[in-house]
């Protein structure tokens, strides 16, 4: 299952902000990758440099690779409203992000690697399939049997509140996909405008 296994700050640092999680190495060096560092005179990016930088920030952000990250662009296209709308709540609506964002993994690489090693369920049967698309209605739980492994329940933290498209039940370890999210609601720094306009020439 291909994935970035890279150095995360490298990433982070690309961009200038903790799109795969910590950025307490961002504050020590902002600096993009690169043997100049900071003396380095770097001329100003232009319009497809701009687009395509936004895209790489938009896989990186949900873990998805081009082949991918195209067919969902493409699904989102022939979906009503706008494209780059249509984008953000089909990426936030796979199966690896909602368990992250319910607080059943630290990161987005830890819920891929809960789905993968079938300890989720949805809708009480076992998916390891971490691009699964999520319908709203869909109850998001652990497998009966995991309930009692700390090593998995350990680290969960339980949903933050402004997600308000996913409800999270503490006492039955299972969270419920509400709704496709708002674009407003969703956090991540991410221009999908700059993405559709890349797809568009």
């Amino acid at each position: 299952m291909a994935r970035y296994t890279g150095p995360k700050t490298r990433i982070c640092r690309i961009f200038g902000e903790p799109i795969l999680g910590n950025g307490k190495y961002l504050s020590k060096n902002s600096n993009p990758p690169g043997q100049h560092g900071p003396s380095k005179k770097r001329k100003a990016p232009g319009e497809y440099a701009l687009q395509l930088k936004e895209k790489q920030k938009a896989k990186y952000t949900y873990g998805v690779l081009e082949k991918q990250f195209r067919k969902t662009f493409e699904e989102a296209a022939r979906l009503k409203g706008v494209t780059g709308e249509n984008l953000i709540k089909l990426l936030e609506a796979r199966l690896d992000n909602a368990v992250y964002r319910l607080g059943m993994s630290p990161s987005r690489p830890g819920a891929r690697q809960l789905v993968s090693h079938k300890h989720v369920t949805v809708n009480g049967a076992v998916v390891n399939i971490p691009s699964y698309q999520l319908q709203p209605g869909d109850i998001i739980g652990v497998k009966e049997k995991d309930k009692g492994n700390t090593a998995i329940t350990s680290v969960f933290r339980g949903k933050n509140a402004k997600f308000s498209w996913l409800d999270w039940n503490e006492t039955e370890m299972s969270g419920t996909f509400v709704a496709y999210p708002e674009r407003e609601s969703v956090p991540e720094n991410i221009k999908e405008q700059l993405i559709v306009e890349l797809y568009s020439k």
